[in-house]
């Protein structure tokens, strides 16, 4: 079982020593770890954010343990050697076209929550957004009007395979959790979204345990804010995907406590924290490592089968959460070697 680690820039060196920390203490036979450079961290190395040798490794593991990416001081760039695109090249390169992320209040921290704690409490939902498509790799451009005015634009589209495949995953996602699957599009205004629908429904006459419904991506953001409870687990696009995964961290408290999975065809995947790099505190030892420990957990449960394991590793972050270790997002003083510490003596 060969695992890449890309621990990247700002924080994610800081995080991502404290998930290593908890996969080595877990003893797991066959397990193999090897290091590469992404991001700013590559691109001062070798050129480059995602270099042929990283990208080599990539290619050669079973999954991927990634940190943050990101570099201000690298913005002069142009945009295709700028650190982000280390991340959006693996997504491309491997194939990631489904990324899982899970939002779940823990027992305790409903107050960190910026709903009322009867609301926050009941949070437990996963959103499952398509990875591939949509407008992020869609053609677009700018152009010059008649009247010599500028005009950006961006070309939305799916292919009915792209939104099949994604479909099932959403599927039997909520075959594993509540049975409860919610599309989210704009079918009332584009046609990308009248497509994702209709095939949404057709691949749900191979699902008939699991009770599909649909919402409107405005809709559903107020629902998210007004009764997140109500969902179990939302399939949806890129660019709605992305900004609803975002709010929900928020309904939950913080981003420090959210992992996430890239998945592709298979098992491999690509598992992150949900954060930045951070630069303002790289280095200070103040990051809480929390999201990137629970990300291992989803590496070692999606890419290997390993449920128990993975459920250690949860179960850990859990019982240091309710015993008060914290870190600075959570309103505690906890440095980040300190609730590794704390995570490692619950394991």
């Amino acid at each position: 079982m060969r695992i890449a680690v890309f621990a990247g820039d700002g924080i994610g060196p800081e995080v991502t020593e404290q998930a290593v920390r908890v996969l080595d203490a877990l003893e797991i036979a066959g397990l193999e770890l090897i290091e590469g450079d992404v991001g700013g961290a590559a691109y001062r190395k070798h050129g480059h954010p995602l270099p042929p040798v990283t990208l080599d490794i990539a290619r050669s593991v079973d999954a991927i343990l990634f940190g943050a990416v990101g570099d201000f001081t690298l913005d002069h760039l142009e945009r295709a050697l700028r650190p982000e695109q280390a991340v959006l090249g693996l997504r491309k390169e491997l194939g990631l076209f489904a990324n899982l992320r899970p939002a779940t209040v823990f027992k305790g921290l409903e107050d960190l929550s910026t709903l009322r704690p009867e609301v926050s409490g009941k949070i437990d939902l996963l959103i499952v957004r398509e990875l591939n498509g949509d407008v992020y790799f869609g053609e677009k451009g700018t152009r010059t009007l008649a009247d010599g005015q500028r005009q950006g634009w961006d070309m939305m589209s799916y292919a009915e395979d792209e939104v099949r495949r994604i479909a099932h995953v959403g599927f039997k996602a909520a075959q594993g959790r509540s049975g409860k699957l919610c599309s989210v599009d704009k079918a009332n205004v584009l046609e990308t979204s009248q497509l994702w629908r209709d095939v949404v429904i057709a691949v749900s006459k191979d699902y008939p345990d699991v009770e599909l419904t649909h919402m409107y991506v405005d809709n559903a953001a107020m629902q998210l804010v007004k009764n997140p409870g109500a969902f179990d687990v939302i399939v949806t696009g890129n660019l709605f995907g992305d900004i609803l995964s975002d709010q929900a961290s928020m309904c939950v408290g913080s981003i420090g406590l959210l992992a996430s999975a890239s998945l592709a065809d298979g098992t491999l995947g690509l598992y992150e924290p949900i954060h930045g790099s951070a630069p303002d505190i790289a280095g200070k030892g103040i990051a809480n490592p929390m999201a990137t420990i629970l990300s291992a957990a989803m590496l070692l449960r999606h890419s290997f089968g390993l449920e128990a394991q993975a459920a250690r590793i949860e179960a850990a972050v859990a019982a240091a959460l309710a015993d008060g270790v914290k870190g600075g997002d959570l309103g505690g003083s906890a440095g980040t070697k300190e609730i590794g510490d704390a995570v490692l003596a619950r394991l």
